[in-house]
């Protein structure tokens, strides 16, 4: 149990040292997104040495041949990511390489908040491509899976506390941060901030988990607004479906910042949304 009076960053980081190292391919994407050729042998060596997305790779590859009338029997990851499309090989190998991370740190926490990071994550996604904020989907999609990554630190190192700070939010009606503060001095949203800090992530990335309950006060970067609608979307469309799926107000400054208008236009977004991240928590569960 870590002393609740002096959780600064200095502790979060300090205590770092004893968690798994930050997945190595997650940071290696994010620094070839803009190379084709770079990117895609980053995610050929990936593959070639994860059987699980391996399996996955190929298996879709060959679904995909056979619904084109292609040549069947592809064993080649090349090959296989060319079928696929590269876009849809980094989304599998984003997410199970976070959700592998996530399940080493906190392996009693995961299966709600993982239910509810790949929510947040998808929902980021969409709305990336939905809206015309200047936001890569690969960046919404990351922030949203690490946005509540702050609240695995806090279980790792005080789970007793972590749980009371749920427990109360829920009694009360209130956002966990809110309770976390009062217990922590600070809330999960800094602590990930912090994190992701250490661990080199792109700044607007760290900027966005670490605002994501506040964005009106960081609204420059729309990557922080986006994330912030996008876990409160997550939690309205009961994406997670567990019982501490609070919905938490909305900021209509981060709709404004992003263009979200809720309206009949709206609706299909919603279906997609929930297809998609119902798919990924069956397929990385």
């Amino acid at each position: 149990m870590i002393n609740t009076q002096t959780i600064t960053r200095d502790t979060v980081i300090e205590r770092s040292k004893e968690l798994p190292g930050f997945p190595l391919a997650i940071s290696q994407i994010l620094t070839t997104l803009d190379d084709y050729e770079a990117n895609l042998n980053v995610l050929a060596h990936h593959v070639k040495h994860d059987p699980v997305i391996s399996a996955r790779v190929l298996s879709l590859a060959n679904i995909a041949a056979t619904r084109t009338r292609q040549v069947s029997g592809i064993s080649n990851i090349y090959t296989a990511i060319s079928l696929i499309g590269i876009g849809k090989v980094r989304e599998m190998t984003l997410v199970s390489s976070i959700a592998d991370f996530s399940d080493i740190m906190a392996p009693a926490l995961t299966p709600s908040f993982w239910q509810h990071s790949v929510a947040a994550g998808v929902c980021g996604e969409e709305l990336a491509r939905y809206t015309s904020a200047p936001v890569s989907p690969d960046a919404a999609l990351i922030a949203g899976l690490l946005h509540d990554i702050g609240q695995l630190w806090l279980y790792r190192f005080d789970a007793e506390t972590f749980h009371t700070c749920r427990s109360q939010a829920l009694i009360q009606s209130i956002g966990i941060e809110q309770i976390e503060r009062e217990h922590f001095g600070v809330d999960h949203a800094i602590i990930g901030g912090w994190l992701a800090e250490h661990w080199s992530l792109p700044a607007n990335i760290c900027a966005a988990i670490r605002y994501h309950h506040a964005p009106d006060s960081a609204l420059d970067d729309t990557l922080i607004p986006l994330v912030h609608v996008a876990e409160v979307l997550s939690n309205a469309l009961n994406l997670a479906s567990g019982e501490h799926n609070l919905v938490n107000s909305i900021s209509s400054a981060a709709c404004e910042k992003i263009g979200l208008t809720f309206d009949a236009d709206i609706l299909p977004l919603f279906g997609r949304i929930e297809a998609r991240s119902r798919h990924a928590n069956v397929m990385f569960k």
